[in-house]
This record gives C-alpha cells, sequence and structure tokens, in this order.
C-alpha cells in the first residue's frame, strides 16, 4: 500500500530538514526519509563534533603552552575517552533539539533505507523491521556525501579511519597518517598532533589546500610545521599494509625517492562522493551529472517534474550553510519567487588554530579571469589585538577591483571567520573599499585591523 504525502523528503541534511519543518508547519502533510543520521552529517559527524574536538585540542595546547601566560603546571596526559564522551554530549544534545522540531512541525521522521521505485515513489527499509511505501506530490532530495577512499593498493584492506572514525577514537594514536592536504584532513591532522600524536600529512599534490593561493597554502604548512607536523607533499602512494590501530606502513614515492613511512593509524581525507548510488535514481528519471551528482538547474530543480535536490548531493559547495541557503532557493520559489544559485557570494573557514577565512575572489581566480585587482596585505602581528593576546600568526589580504568594490578577502588569524563576516557584509552592499575605510572600528580588535589594510589598497593607475 502506497502512503500519499504532500511532501516528501529523501535525506534529513540541513536543506532537507528545513524544507520539511517548513512545509509541515505550513500544514503541508510531510515525511523525511533517514538512513541514520538525524539531522544530517553535521551535528553528528562533521562540523559541529569535529570543532567540539578542536576545542579540546586547542585547550590542551594552551595547557602545555601555560608558561608563558605565567602559569606553572605539571605535565599531564590526555584522556581521549573524556574528549569523546565530551562530543557524544554535545551531539545528544543536537538530536534531541531535532527530534524536538519533528514533533513541533508535524513533520514525520521515518527511520530507514529509501530509495525510488517509480517517479516520486519510494520504498522505505525501516530500521527497526518492516517496509513502507511512501510517495509526495513534491519530492526534495537531500542524501549527502560520503568520504572517498582512493583506489590505492592495499588502503581498503587495512581499514581506514575517516573523519567519522576519527572523531570516535577513545585512544591516542602514536603516530596518525593522514592521507590528504585538505582542510578536513588539516584540521584533524592539528588537533591530534595537540592531542600528543605524532603527525604525518601526504599529500599527492605539491602545495596544500589547492583551491588556495600560494602564499595561503605555503603560511598554514608553515604554522602546522611549527607545531610539529611533517609535510609530504607530491607524494604518491605506491602500497599501504598492516592494520590502521594495531600498525601500518606505506610505501612512498617522493622526489628524493621511495620512502616508508611507518604509523600506528591511517586517516583517509582525501575528498567526497556523492551519496547517489543504488537510491533507485533512474526508475524516478532523476539524472546524474558526469561526477555521480544529481542534475539540477539553477532553482535546484531535477529533471524529474516537481523533485528538487539540495545541498552536497546537488553539487552545490560542500558547507552547512550552502545548504540552508539551498533551503532558502526552493522555499522562496515554492512561494513564487525567482532565486537561484547564480552568483552567490559564498564564505568558508578552516577551523585549524589560528583559522582561515576565505570570501569572494583568490588571486589566482582574478588572474584566470583576466580581471585587474589592487591587493592590500598586512601581517596579523600588525593588528593590535594579536599583539595584545601574542597570536600573531598569519595575514589579512583583500582584493579592490576597478570600480573600488571589493573583490575578495582572505585572512589567517584569531578570529578570522567573524573579521571576513564584516567584509562580506561590506561586499554584499556593494561598499567600496573607501567608504568602508571610514568606519570607526572598536579597539582593541581583530576587526580593528581592516582599517589598517584597507589603508594600505594600492592607487588605481593614474589616480
Amino acid at each position: 500500500m502506497i502512503e500519499a504525502y504532500d511532501a516528501l523528503v529523501l535525506g534529513s541534511g540541513t536543506g532537507g530538514k528545513l524544507i520539511a519543518w517548513h512545509l509541515a508547519a505550513a500544514g503541508r502533510r510531510t515525511a523525511v526519509v533517514e538512513r541514520r543520521w538525524i539531522g544530517g552529517s553535521c551535528p553528528n559527524i562533521a562540523c559541529m563534533p569535529s570543532k567540539n574536538e578542536i576545542s579540546s585540542a586547542r585547550v590542551a595546547h594552551l595547557v602545555r603552552s601555560a608558561a608563558a601566560f605565567g602559569w606553572s603546571i605539571e605535565p599531564g596526559s590526555i584522556d581521549m575517552a573524556v574528549v569523546r564522551q565530551r562530543k557524544r554530549d554535545m551531539v545528544a544534545a543536537q538530536v534531541a533539539a531535532h527530534v524536538k522540531n519533528y514533533t513541533e512541525s508535524g513533520a514525520e521522521l521515518v527511520m530507514g533505507s529509501g530509495h525510488f521505485v517509480a517517479p516520486k515513489t519510494i520504498e522505505v527499509e525501516l530500521n527497526d523491521g518492516g517496509t513502507r511505501f511512501l510517495a509526495g506530490d513534491q519530492v526534495f532530495i537531500d542524501v549527502g556525501t560520503h568520504s572517498a577512499i582512493p583506489d590505492l593498493r592495499g588502503l581498503a584492506a587495512v581499514s581506514p579511519l575517516t573523519h567519522i572514525e576519527a572523531l570516535e577514537l577513545g585512544y591516542l594514536p602514536e603516530h596518525l597518517v593522514v592521507l590528504g592536504g585538505g582542510y578536513v584532513g588539516l584540521e584533524l591532522a592539528q588537533a591530534y598532533r595537540r592531542f600528543g600524536s605524532r603527525v604525518t600529512v601526504i599529500e599527492r599534490a605539491r602545495t596544500l589546500m589547492g583551491r588556495e593561493d600560494g602564499d595561503v597554502a605555503a603560511e598554514i604548512q608553515r604554522i602546522l610545521s611549527g607545531e610539529g607536523i611533517e609535510f609530504l607533499l607530491g607524494a604518491e602512494i605506491a602500497e599501504v599494509r598492516g592494520k590502521s590501530g594495531v600498525g601500518i606502513d606505506l610505501v612512498v614515492w617522493t622526489e628524493s625517492g621511495e620512502r616508508t613511512i611507518d604509523g600506528s593509524d591511517i586517516l583517509v581525507a582525501a575528498g567526497r562522493s556523492p551519496n547517489t548510488a543504488g537510491i533507485g535514481l533512474n526508475e524516478a528519471g532523476i539524472a546524474l551529472d558526469e561526477r555521480g551528482y544529481i542534475r539540477v538547474n539553477e532553482r535546484l530543480e531535477t529533471t524529474a517534474p516537481d523533485v528538487w535536490a539540495l545541498g552536497e548531493c546537488a553539487g552545490s559547495p560542500q558547507f552547512t550553510h550552502v545548504s540552508e541557503d539551498d533551503f532558502r532557493i526552493v522555499k522562496d520559489n515554492l512561494a513564487g519567487g525567482k532565486r537561484s544559485t547564480r552568483n552567490r557570494l559564498i564564505p568558508y573557514c578552516m577551523f585549524t588554530d589560528p583559522p582561515l577565512a576565505h570570501v569572494g575572489l583568490s588571486e589566482g581566480e582574478a588572474q584566470r579571469e583576466g580581471l585587474a585587482v589592487r591587493v592590500a596585505k598586512i601581517p596579523t602581528s600588525a593588528v593590535l589585538r594579536a599583539q595584545a593576546v601574542c597570536e600573531q600568526q598569519g595575514f589579512l589580504k583583500l582584493l579592490v577591483g576597478s570600480d573600488d568594490r571589493i573583490l575578495g578577502f582572505t585572512m589567517i588569524g584569531p578570529e578570522a571567520g567573524e573579521v571576513m563576516a564584516v567584509v562580506q557584509m561590506a561586499m554584499l552592499a556593494g561598499m567600496p573599499y573607501s567608504a568602508m575605510s571610514k568606519a570607526i572600528l572598536a579597539h582593541p580588535t581583530m576587526a580593528e585591523g581592516l582599517g589598517f589594510l584597507l589603508a594600505g589598497v594600492p592607487t588605481r593607475d593614474g589616480d
């Protein structure tokens, strides 16, 4: 028997759960099918739990650095079981808040594995046994992505960690080997180094964080190397042997020759793959793009009528705040609006310490687009707040166009994400940098550094 709904949502990621709560609260009969993570990956296995453990690692780092602040503390050791439980407690509270939202909105949460058997019709194998068939007048897909495991000889057999398992460790790895020099890998590499692990990061490219400008990647590498993390860049892994958690060794080819890396645990942080296989998209008339993501237009409509895809599975930038904006686009358009994904100004942060924050164009992107830009750059040490709190690593960089509008901003330094938000608001308003430079900024704050940065923007040729 097929149960009929006004709205049916497959996957409870950020965009999916928000559209479900919105439609249910508006009186639409709505069901959400979720395989495992109530609320999606962000509150369970990604954004929130990783930042929770990163904050624990920062405390460990500050304790080890206490002498510089005038404190005399006996050397101690980290209890990873306590770190893990602190994270679990936060996750449990987040999940409880999500369950409450389902109840209060009226959206039905169906726990099970769903796959399409016909257009806008899903068969659900319930987690507690049994099967249900659900159909919706409108269908929304938000099934997310998962960690990609590279096809390297022996890698799958060693049972490598992904970010999910790394956040569940109740012990401290003696030597953690991280495959991948991207954002997730670097955040966790620094956290485990600060907990006390020896850490080696292996990246096949010649630089970290391939989308960033060279000076950004170099500064992050310099900071993390200063904390004792070893980097092997431009490295090819020939073979992996052993068992993660027991002992592993990797045969690595580098420019200087073959090398064997011995470790205790291995973490794979080498990109993401969409969760689009095996869910019957063909049966529903929903096409994929060449990378396996659901094909959508700028309104997030799929190739099937009355079916939308949101978040990472639709190829949107892989950030929770983008999935939330996907929800706003779909919600507004359902009400007759004309919003699209074009020209979105998307900020992002990497939560290393100090963090990296970026919005708008990078220098490399501006060059590839043939744009004439003026670049201002100051070291974080020039900001008086950074001097006061003795956190002076990193820099601030601003790109200004020929019309004096701000085109991009990057910062490595304390509270970088909060400072970036100030610049983002100016960019959204189309404010020229000269107008922003007249703002009275509170002293001593990190945002005050924007005044120093803006004062250094080169004049236009001929001015």
